[in-house]
């Protein structure tokens, strides 16, 4: 995709990346893609914001050529150095010798370990400010959203942000920038699989740096990945504190049922209860979590009040699989949610103890819980279906 001018002397120069199947190593990203983006500014001085992985960085250096002689670079302004952000670095400054790289006092530290750069870079404070001629850059440090190092890049006369990481989400920009030409019920479930998945385990930070910038007028937000938001910029805060607030328990009225089978025995325990709680009418997810990646599970289980997990003992204990998303879902600081808990086991039982054991530091309460030995009898399927509409009962109590 061709370089787009967002504002007069502003473009973005970000790539696609169509070839990376796990962000971070741990995400799923197969269906979505991710961007990154990097943003040029040319004023009397050019100053590029933010790079790319290093496989892309022909692909970059193609977009910023397009615009500028990347010779002519005068700063380049580091938010983060994350590879994804700052992979094709050693390669851009030398095309652009000149250019002076401009970071935290964390950044400089981090660039010897993971660019093997050790000179003295242009380090910035919060609230100082870099002249580019006409235009100022200020910088607002914004520590452990998602690394130390972290800050966002403001350009006061344009009210610009550069935000980071803060206000991003996976997906590819395949034609258009904007987000006000995308979907944005699919662009708020990419941003909330984006915030539960990197950032919303560092939720005192995240909101600090909602309080942080309330009062700074902002016109447009520029992501590092995702789209640019130039209309409805204050939803994105709005969505970041709903998903807090969400964290720490006043989530929706709604169940996160999760489960997997080995024989399907739990499996048809899991029918019974999910017809339970969808006759009471209560809004309902269901996730077989051998088949389904964490990635997508984490952002119902945030924004949901309670939580249905089925499983069978193995080995005397949980499931793995269910279990391994319980400790992601601990990871993430999804707190203060009803549970409920079912399922079938051969012959000594012991993945109801497994799942009290996990979610006790959590403060979740397990409320309802059912399990049989071997395939459930036709009693032991209305029991579940009762399980899952008594514990749909609960949550629209505790939710009034």
């Amino acid at each position: 995709m061709l370089p787009v001018e967002m504002m007069p002397g502003v473009y973005w120069v970000g790539v696609n990346d169509y070839i990376t199947q796990m962000f971070e190593g741990l995400w799923s990203i197969k269906q979505s893609g991710i961007c990154y983006n990097s943003y040029l500014v040319r004023r009397t001085k050019t100053a590029l914001i933010d790079l790319a992985k290093s496989f892309q960085t022909e692909e970059l250096i193609t977009q910023i050529k397009t615009v500028v002689d990347i010779g002519m670079l005068d700063y380049i302004v580091l938010n983060h150095v994350e590879p994804d952000h700052a992979g094709a670095l050693n390669i851009i400054r030398q095309l652009a010798p000149k250019a002076v790289l401009v970071g935290s006092k964390i950044t400089q530290k981090m660039l010897k370990a993971f660019y093997g750069i050790d000179f003295d870079i242009h380090v910035v404070s919060d609230g100082d400010e870099l002249s580019l001629g006409d235009s100022q850059l200020r910088f607002i440090t914004m520590p452990f959203v998602h690394w130390p190092e972290s800050m966002m890049t403001y350009m006061p006369d344009e009210q610009l942000l550069f935000s980071n990481d803060a206000f991003g989400g996976y997906g590819l920009l395949p034609g258009a920038i904007y987000a006000d030409l995308y979907d944005i019920e699919h662009l708020r479930q990419e941003n909330l699989r984006y915030f539960v998945n990197i950032v919303a385990h560092y939720e005192k930070p995240v909101s600090k740096l909602l309080a942080k910038i309330s009062d700074v007028p902002v016109r447009m937000i520029a992501p590092s990945h995702g789209p640019i938001w130039r209309e409805g910029v204050t939803r994105l805060a709005c969505w970041y504190q709903e998903w807090l607030d969400c964290a720490s328990g006043k989530a929706q009225e709604a169940v996160t049922l999760i489960y997997a089978s080995m024989y399907q025995n739990t499996e048809r325990m899991m029918e019974a209860v999910a017809q339970g709680v969808v006759s009471q009418k209560v809004p309902l997810n269901v996730f077989n979590v051998s088949n389904v990646h964490v990635s997508y599970i984490l952002p119902s289980l945030l924004e949901r009040g309670g939580v249905i997990v089925g499983s069978p003992t193995y080995e005397g204990e949980l499931f793995p699989p269910v279990a391994e998303v319980i400790r992601y879902a601990a990871e993430k600081k999804i707190h203060h949610r009803k549970a409920a808990f079912f399922g079938s086991y051969g012959w000594g039982g012991g993945a109801k103890d497994g799942f009290v054991c996990l979610i006790k530091p959590m403060a979740w309460e397990l409320t309802d819980s059912l399990e049989v030995t071997g395939a459930p009898t036709e009693q032991d399927l209305q029991r579940a279906e009762r399980l899952g509409a008594q514990f749909a009962q609960r949550i629209k109590t505790s939710e009034k």
